[in-house]
């Protein structure tokens, strides 16, 4: 009697059996080499945080001790990372990356000191790889063990030693909670305002102090001049009350051009479209203006947009070399978006010192957003966003 399986096959060959495979899941695997490149992992961690802890507090009685906690505990933050990375690759773990630490102009060391000190993402981290060591520990042995011993159910033991660590993860590795990453949001925000409004006061003082007040002074001795010689030479008291007449009427354009700077007439009475073409119109280039809004938004949104406007204007006239520009405004959703664009020669950059890097602080003090796109002779194009908020509310 033959075998059945001689007549099967072309060429009268055996088929040959089915590939081998593992038992377990791809996801099993990754987590099993999660546990087991922890425990080395965590030693390291260990004795960095530590060292770090240690050494630093040591040395604190010194120069030296709280700059080295400060620059350890930055370390500790690319430690989390990699972690973070790690668990993201084996564990499945979604977690945004924190906010790098806060760095303001003029804080210089002992602000960098102070920010470094109080980071409560490297202290956490610090934490996490203090008590990953013991745990670590634990589950490699388990792991360990149960590759040889506890084959058949391992999957659900190491399922549930890496939720502990998915647990851990994101407790000790994830982002401050909102309300402490908004409060120091907020925090550098009022100081740009602050600094903001001290500048713009300094700026209308010196405008006063040598524009219109020079101009005034200069009219009311010019007047009393001309009182002296009203009854010795009338022709020539005349000619002063003239000159006084005169720097009467360049005293009130100054002063005029000063109060439109502050906020402009046309843009309370008659709104970001009219205010916008008034602006444009003492722009050295062609501007077209197109504002597609069906109500005006809140007045302090109104008067930034403006001022955006005016300012980028200002350095398409100075800077660009443009032969056209557009300025177009329009309401997406809960925000204003303005887009002013020109043909120049480009190459505009936030830190060039064309006054744009000042828009994008006052911008983002509101929660706005300041974006500029400027290649080397391609034109340039800046996008700035505003929230919207309604006029009838504010």
């Amino acid at each position: 009697m033959t075998d059945p399986l001689d007549s099967l096959g072309s060429a009268g060959e055996r088929p040959s059996p089915p590939p081998p495979r593992l038992a377990y899941g791809r996801h099993t695997w990754k987590e099993i080499a999660y546990l087991l490149s922890s425990f080395p992992l965590a030693v390291l961690g260990f004795v960095y945080a530590v060292t770090l802890l240690a050494v630093g507090a040591g040395l604190t009685v010194t120069v030296i001790g709280l700059p080295l906690i400060a620059a350890g505990l930055s370390g500790a933050r690319l430690l989390g990372r990699a972690e973070r990375a790690r668990a993201r690759k084996l564990l499945g773990v979604r977690i945004d990356e924190p906010s790098p630490l806060p760095r303001r102009r003029g804080d210089g060391f002992f602000g960098w000191l102070w920010n470094g000190l109080k980071d409560s993402v490297g202290w956490r981290a610090v934490l996490y790889e203090v008590i990953r060591l013991p745990w670590g520990v634990l589950t490699f042995a388990v792991t360990l063990v149960g590759l040889f011993v506890l084959w058949p159910v391992l999957p659900f033991v190491v399922r549930g030693l890496t939720n502990a660590d998915r647990a851990m993860v994101r407790g000790l590795l994830s982002p401050s909670d909102e309300l402490e990453r908004r409060i120091e949001e907020l925090e550098s925000d009022r100081g740009v305002v602050v600094d903001t409004a001290a500048a713009d006061l300094r700026r209308i003082e010196r405008d006063l102090h040598d524009g219109a007040q020079a101009r005034l002074v200069n009219l009311a001795m010019g007047l009393g001049l001309a009182k002296e010689k009203l009854l010795e030479d009338p022709d020539a008291a005349a000619e002063m009350v003239d000159e006084a007449h005169g720097e009467v009427k360049l005293a009130l354009q100054e002063l005029r051009d000063l109060a439109r700077g502050i906020h402009p007439a046309v843009l309370t009475d008659r709104g970001l479209d009219a205010a916008l073409s008034s602006v444009a119109s003492r722009c050295t280039v062609p501007v077209k203006v197109t504002a597609e809004l069906a109500e005006r938004p809140a007045p302090a949104i109104e008067g930034i947009a403006y001022f955006t406007v005016s300012e980028l204007l200002q350095n398409v006239s100075k800077h660009s070399r443009a032969t056209t520009a557009s300025v177009d405004v329009w309401r997406s959703a809960e925000r204003l978006l303005i887009q002013v664009r020109d043909d120049g020669q480009g190459g505009a950059s936030l830190d060039k010192g064309t006054g744009m890097s000042g828009l994008a602080e006052r911008l983002g003090a509101v929660d706005g957003l300041f974006v500029v796109d400027s290649p080397d002779g391609g034109g340039t194009t800046v996008t700035a966003e505003l929230p919207w908020r309604d006029r009838s509310r504010a």
